[in-house]
């Protein structure tokens, strides 16, 4: 049943049917006509055969006695239809003439004959009465001597009966024809309707109806639609990239302006203190968009190749958000060691830290912890812990996933922790959410090196 429901879907399965079923209908339908022509001809060559036994048929009946031996009843036999016909020798002269040749005045027809009678058949002459006649030859031998028989038809009739023999052949032809072009019009309604499938697919898909092409087409175009449906995806993927990024460039330049305007805010800062502090977040900003570009063209996979060093980030990461939650009075304390590498890209170190550590600040009661080392499974960890409300064990998994947020009373999109994700799960690592000994939230990242 698999194997007949596979041989019905190849594209070519359905041409080579079609073509084949074109052909054995015009084959069969000219071997209808060929036979039809064939027992005509058969019956024709037939009768003229008894025609030229007529004179033994006629010579076994005088020889019974049903035959008269007088032609008297020839004469009354032949009163209602006469015959057009002469009667040749071996060298084609006229040696008897019908009564009905001689009323019209027919006394050269074996000799008219003789000029067209190397043609092919059917014979065609205009006799000196100026009608059209076919002829019919007849070789009949008589007490042991050879004559030609000419048997002349009147071709008016003959013609109105090839005529009408002819309108039947046509007729069945087109009959032939006609079968030939449903069978056509099915060929290409059925063969041509998987194409017609995909367009209208393909017409959905740009709408944004759906995002791929089906399955189940002919074989020979399985590549085609695999190809396509590969080419969708990573035109949707890089699609997505942009819009990831985009939304990622917004929310880490969120964190950098809030630290702007808390530098313009802060009194206790010279005009060239503050000056320097701004660029140095301009600086940052600078940074981040070009690492978000570049991760919008490559994607996680192209920014795995370097090593960071940890600490002066984390530290640099923990001034400025001072700045931003001076009101709290957070006690910060991080356990780094000085030459720990970060085994990624300076820009995935600066969004992981800086995402975990903005969480921590905002939600924190008064202590953030950072830590990161090597752990005994040679993988490096980053840890950041606070002391505040902490996470729910059943909103742990959901808070990673983009626009989900455990804290809808403060201002965000959800993105942070869900970047996070991404950033560690493109080097192979994983992003744990635990209880901290500060009885507040813990998010440990473990990397592989």
């Amino acid at each position: 049943m698999q194997l007949r429901l596979k041989f019905k879907k190849r594209l070519l399965t359905r041409m080579f049917l079609t073509s084949l079923s074109i052909i054995a209908l015009v084959g069969f339908g000219l071997a209808w006509m060929v036979n039809i022509l064939h027992a005509q001809n058969s019956y024709n060559e037939e009768t003229a055969q008894l025609i030229a036994e007529i004179p033994q048929v006629a010579a076994e009946l005088r020889e019974h006695d049903l035959i008269p031996d007088t032609s008297a009843w020839l004469e009354e036999n032949n009163k209602q239809e006469r015959y057009v016909i002469a009667s040749c020798d071996e060298k084609f002269k006229q040696v008897w003439t019908s009564s009905l040749a001689v009323d019209r005045g027919l006394f050269d027809t074996c000799e008219r004959f003789n000029e067209i009678r190397n043609d092919s058949p059917p014979y065609y002459l205009t006799m000196a009465d100026d009608r059209g006649y076919f002829v019919y030859l007849l070789a009949v031998e008589i007490a042991s001597v050879h004559y030609n028989l000419l048997v002349l038809k009147d071709a008016a009739k003959l013609e109105q009966e090839y005529s009408k023999f002819s309108k039947r052949t046509y007729i069945r032809l087109a009959m032939v024809l006609a079968l030939a072009l449903i069978l056509l019009v099915s060929a290409a309604y059925w063969g041509m309707r998987p194409l017609v499938r995909m367009q209208n697919e393909l017409q959905s898909i740009n709408q944004g109806k759906s995002k791929s092409l089906s399955e189940g087409y002919p074989v020979e175009l399985e590549g085609v639609t695999q190809a396509l449906n590969q080419m969708l995806q990573q035109s949707s993927a890089q699609q997505q990239r942009y819009q990831n990024a985009m939304n990622d460039l917004a929310h880490s330049l969120k964190t950098r302006l809030a630290a702007v305007h808390a530098i313009t805010d802060d009194a206790s800062l010279s005009k060239q203190s503050a000056s320097e502090k701004i660029m140095e977040q301009v600086s940052q900003m600078d940074q981040l968009v070009k690492y978000q570009l570049k991760r919008a063209m490559l994607g996680r996979q192209g920014l795995k190749q370097e090593q960071t060093v940890i600490a002066p980030l984390v530290d640099q990461l923990a001034q400025m958000l001072f700045k931003i939650y001076r009101d709290k009075q957070v006690q910060f304390s991080a356990n780094i060691p000085p030459a720990l590498m970060f085994p990624g890209n300076k820009g995935d170190l600066m969004e992981l830290c800086g995402n975990l550590m903005e969480n921590a600040f905002r939600l924190c009661i008064s202590q953030v912890h950072v830590s990161a080392q090597i752990n005994s499974h040679g993988e490096f960890e980053l840890i950041v812990e606070d002391d505040g409300p902490g996470v729910e064990e059943n909103l742990r998994q959901k808070i990673i996933q983009r626009g989900v947020r455990a804290d809808t009373q403060s201002p965000g999109q959800g993105i942070g922790l869900a970047v996070c994700d991404e950033i560690v799960h493109s080097y192979g690592g994983s992003l744990k959410i635990e209880e901290s000994h500060l009885e507040g939230a813990l998010f440990r990242i473990r990397i592989p090196v």
